[in-house]
Order: structure tokens, then sequence, then C-alpha cells
């Protein structure tokens, strides 16, 4: 079975996030940025199906300063091929980026694309749906379990309220993945550092697909600071009496 895996880099959390001059974006020049982590679920989950079913994994990723470090993680993972795409902003909406990936994903030979469900940065969950699009195939999202069943793929999908539902999808097909297996595995720093010595990324520049986002941000903003938690100290009728006085007062 050969899967490609579309990864994603995100701003790496723990940094402090600015936003830009224009308060269009976050200032994206004192970023760092990792994998997102439903991709590195994506990923696992790949490597899995590989190591039970055989196969290879390629992975791709639109070009960044740190793209080459994730790729070559990702085949100290375990992924036997890592292509970079060019040519495309750093800040590209998913629709820019889904028309880009799908660009190299067509001259792929492959039966599965499994995307990470949602992305820490846009969490709109849309570049499985957009790929599924492009690529004109089926697509299963929120999905948390996947295993072959002989010419089908039998998956898990979780909707909303917890309400799982089990399909079965003929390859090829896109999946959208909520959860691995099991957790994402590590890659040593010695391994990726010898994979570095050893492999060489494949470049691909994307062709301009004239795609725009469908939708644009107007400003963003840090959130407003209130005054601070009020503690209720007392038994448990008196807190609720203070707690009902509060409710009444506001609602007035």
């Amino acid at each position: 079975m050969n899967i490609v895996v579309p990864i994603k880099l995100v701003p790496d959390l723990v940094e402090e996030l600015e936003i830009n001059d224009e308060e269009t974006d976050l200032d994206r020049d004192f970023l760092s940025f990792r994998i997102n982590e439903f991709c590195d679920h994506a990923l696992e989950e790949a490597l899995s199906l590989k190591e039970a079913h055989g196969g290879t994994v390629a992975v791709i990723a639109i070009e960044r300063e740190e793209t080459d470090k994730v790729l070559y993680t990702a085949l100290a993972k375990g992924a036997d091929r890592a292509v970079k795409v060019t040519g495309v902003d750093e800040a590209a909406s998913s629709h820019e980026a889904a028309k880009a990936m799908c660009q190299v994903i067509g001259g792929m030979e492959y039966d599965l694309v499994l995307t990470g469900v949602q992305a820490a940065d846009d969490r709109d969950g849309q570049m499985g749906v957009l790929i599924a699009s492009y690529l004109d195939l089926p697509h299963v999202s929120v999905v948390s379990d996947v295993e072959v069943k002989g010419d089908l793929i039998a998956v898990h999908k979780e909707y909303a309220g917890g309400v799982m539902a089990a399909f079965e999808v003929a390859p090829k097909a896109v999946l959208g993945i909520q959860a691995a297996r099991q957790t994402p595995r590590y890659a040593p720093v010695s391994r990726v550092r010898q994979i570095m010595k050893e492999a060489e990324l494949e470049e691909v520049e994307a062709e301009d697909g004239g795609v725009t986002s469908g939708s644009t941000v107007r400003r963003m903003y840090t959130p407003e600071k209130g005054e601070g938690a009020e503690m209720l100290d007392g038994s448990a009728e008196e807190v609720a009496e203070k707690i009902a006085a509060i409710l009444n007062e506001r609602k007035g």
C-alpha cells in the first residue's frame, strides 16, 4: 500500500506570539515552526499501515525555513520519500496549499492520502477536503481508526457529541486523521543527522494554480484582559446565593 502524507508546519505555541503591524496575521519574522500535531498523527498512521501491509510512505510539505528538518525527521521515522514544494508563499491559505500539493500528488503512485484533520493555526479542517476535491477522490475526515480489509479500507469517523460511525472506502481515497493508533514515534537526533547526510529531499516547484482563499482576515487582535476572577467564600448554600445574586444583577 502506497501512502502520501501532506505535512503542514505551524507556529510553535511555546513561543510568544505577536501580531503584525497590519493586524491581519501573526508576525512571522520571529516565529519558529514545527510539524502540525495532527499531521504527525497522520504520518504515524501511515507508517503503521506500511509496517503491517507493506508499501511506501511519501511525505510532502510547503517550503519554509524549517521544512527540511521536518522532512528529514519524517524520513528518520521510516518514510521512504520526502518532497519539498517550492514556489508557494509561506502564508498560503489552505486552498492555495492544497492546490500546490495536488500538483505533486497527481504525479505519484498512491492508494491513500492521509492528512491531519486540522491545524493549530487555522483550525478550518479543510486541507483533506480540498485535496480530495482537486484529486476527485472520496474523503472521510475526523478518522481515529484505519484498518485494511481485503480491497477496502475500514475507518471510524467521529461526529459531534462523540458519536462514532464506521465506513468502508475503496482506494484511492483521502482520510483526515484525528488520532493514530499509537502515539507518534520519536526520531532520535542522531538518526535525523544521519539521514541528513545520507538522504536527499526532492524539490518540485508548484505552478500558480490561480486559487484564492474563500475568506479574508480583516483584523486580528489579542483578547482583552479582565480584572481577574472573584473568589466566593462560604458554605455551598452561601456561595449559591451569591452566584444567584450576581446573575440576577447582570441580567438586569
